[in-house]
């Protein structure tokens, strides 16, 4: 756990917050909950789990912070409640598509909803040639996970329609690169779900794009995550959120394209970029770098103005203790 004594402020578009004060308290909190009719507890990279009785869950939107699949040493402030609120909005915006897992948000980094059983596969959907695509690309490779990728692109390039990379959903570790063909030969999902999940994949991107264009956005690259109950499919966890998506600025985009220059983007990227430079990829024998107090701002302030720009609406914390949070998941659960 980073040192919490200093003081230090969290800045984005004209608002400033003091957050130094709780450092040693809530925003830091590892706090594992105990709610009523709990049957069971998953710890997650950046968020917590509990099932409640057979067939609801609630999840905890932590600021704990993961790249290469692992968790970094300091948490970022807020960032909790920016993925559960932005995740609540562009569930609702898209439930017209697909059923979802959520009922309700009871408080600003707590969701509750349905259980379901999920598929061990993420559906990662890329319209742009970047980040980890573009890694495979660079190193020569013309096929991702399947998909024959184009000749002749240049990092951050369009793909001509977005293609869907699918990886599988490690417990622990990372997620592997998977095909279409594998997952339907090893049986990780059949044959007809899975060629709903790609309808489905698809259709919620499209509708992110349009969600994003209208805020000035780019929605690069993202990944869903589904599963059932009995028969149905249901998207599940988060969507279009920065720990999930990547999002170009769309003014300038074709100018820095024609010219070679880095893409202005919201998302955290920039986080992995940073660790790569510092020598950190996750492999073994890596080690973590350090994270300073200004770093650690600077990221807050990244995943605040990703809410402020993605929502359009100023960002507004909300500073609630366990016990309150506690309280209203609670009293959410009631019938």
């Amino acid at each position: 756990m980073y040192g919490c004594c200093a003081n230090f402020f969290v800045l984005y578009s004209s608002h400033q917050f003091e957050i130094g004060h709780l450092a040693a308290g809530r925003y830091f909190s590892n706090m594992q909950y105990q709610f009523p009719h709990q049957t069971g507890f998953y710890k997650g990279k950046v968020r917590d789990v509990y099932y409640i009785g057979e067939d609801r869950l609630v999840m905890i939107a932590s600021n704990r912070i993961s790249a290469f699949d692992v968790i970094l040493p300091a948490p970022i402030p807020y960032k909790g409640q920016v993925l559960n609120q932005i995740a609540a909005y562009m569930l609702q915006a898209t439930k017209d598509i697909c059923p979802n897992w959520l009922l309700h948000t009871p408080a600003p980094n707590a969701a509750v909803g349905k259980k379901c059983e999920p598929f061990r596969v993420e559906m990662v959907v890329r319209g742009n040639l970047t980040g980890h695509a573009w890694r495979t690309y660079a190193s020569g490779q013309r096929s991702l996970c399947g998909v024959p990728l184009p000749q002749g692109m240049k990092e951050n390039d369009y793909f001509p329609t977005p293609i869907i990379t699918p990886s599988t959903k490690a417990a622990v570790g990372h997620d592997e690169d998977i095909s279409r063909e594998e997952i339907i030969q090893q049986a990780l999902v059949s044959e007809a779900d899975y060629e709903q999940l790609e309808r489905w994949a698809l259709a919620l991107f499209e509708r992110g794009k349009t969600l994003a264009a209208r805020q000035g956005l780019i929605l690069v690259d993202t990944k869903y995550e589904f599963g059932k109950i009995g028969d149905q499919i249901y998207l599940m966890d988060e969507i279009h959120t920065p720990d999930s998506s990547r999002y170009f600025y769309a003014d300038g985009y074709e100018e820095r394209q024609q010219n070679g220059e880095r893409q202005k983007q919201l998302s955290k990227e920039f986080v992995r970029e940073w660790l790569i430079a510092h020598n950190f990829m996750g492999k073994e024998g890596q080690t973590v770098p350090p994270m300073s107090e200004d770093w650690i701002q600077t990221i807050s302030g990244r995943y605040i103005e990703l809410y402020e720009k993605l929502i359009g609406e100023a960002f507004r914390p909300e500073e609630l203790s366990e016990e309150e949070t506690y309280r209203r998941v609670v009293e959410s659960l009631e019938p």
